[in-house]
């Protein structure tokens, strides 16, 4: 690993213990309401968010960010060294205590993903990747698993904040996962789904509307770990624009993106 690689992991790492410095169960006046059915942000969001741009800032002087709570920037991924970060994934676990959410940190340059760390402050696991040098947990190599989706368990996210218009897709996808696979997960933070695909523990995942954000940096975890990573509809993801996302082992690859293209035909979904 390169020397700015391992400041950006102790960054990220160092972003997980202002997360674990919160109280479980976050208070309400720390809590403000953004755009969306319960879609939330946190004084921690903020707080962790400030810390990464001060301290990547410091790391690469000059970088840009593209970050959750700044909203999206429409300038798109140029020559410059850019920082894509999601402070907390899943902050509706944080708020509830629950438990299972997310630092991620991807490292752009010349519009392309070049380094990305996602840390689980609970679990104490750092996933991270560098473009042309595999993935690793805790610092030990990792690998998609082998297994087709029957013999496996599969994971997928509700679009929770767009519900309303999207709840039969979510639904219709949830079955579809269900009955082929050994079992359905939904973990709450898209971020940690991705790392799971890539260490094995299951053989995909797939969410039909993602910021970039939320798989920037797991994208490419998974890719080097030995996945696929696409859109609904095969295509590549955009990390200037909300997409949506099937992240899968090459052994369950085809019947993931098969379900996912024919929801993708049916209601629309890109």
């Amino acid at each position: 690993m390169t020397d700015l690689n391992k400041k950006i992991l102790d960054t990220v790492y160092g972003a997980g213990k202002i997360v674990l410095s919160a109280p479980r169960g976050c208070p309400e006046e720390l809590i403000s309401q953004k755009g969306g059915t319960f879609n939330y942000v946190t004084e921690y969001d903020v707080k962790v968010q400030r810390f990464l741009e001060e301290k990547l800032s410091e790391i690469i002087p000059g970088a840009r960010f593209f970050a959750e709570e700044e909203g999206e920037d429409k300038r798109g991924l140029d020559d410059e060294p850019t920082f894509i970060i999601d402070p907390i994934d899943g902050t509706s676990n944080f708020i509830h205590g629950f438990g299972g959410c997310a630092v991620s940190v991807a490292l752009f340059d010349c519009g392309i993903a070049v380094f990305g760390a996602v840390y689980l402050p609970y679990t104490d696991e750092m996933f991270y990747a560098e473009r042309g040098g595999g993935a690793f947990l805790n610092g030990e190599p990792i690998r998609v698993s082998g297994l087709e989706t029957r013999r496996a368990l599969t994971l997928f996210g509700t679009t929770p904040y767009m519900r309303q218009s999207m709840c039969d897709a979510v639904l219709e996808l949830a079955r579809g996962l269900l009955m082929n696979s050994v079992d359905v997960r939904r973990c709450g933070a898209a971020a940690a789904d991705l790392c799971y695909v890539a260490c094995g523990r299951a053989a995909a995942f797939c969410e039909m509307l993602l910021s970039p954000w939320d798989y920037a940096a797991g994208a490419l975890i998974v890719t080097e770990a030995g996945g696929v990573v696409t859109r609904f509809d095969g295509s590549e993801l955009s990390y200037t624009e909300k997409s949506s996302v099937i992240a899968s082992n090459k052994a369950s690859y085809d019947f993931v993106s098969r379900l996912c293209g024919e929801i993708s035909e049916k209601y629309g979904v890109k």
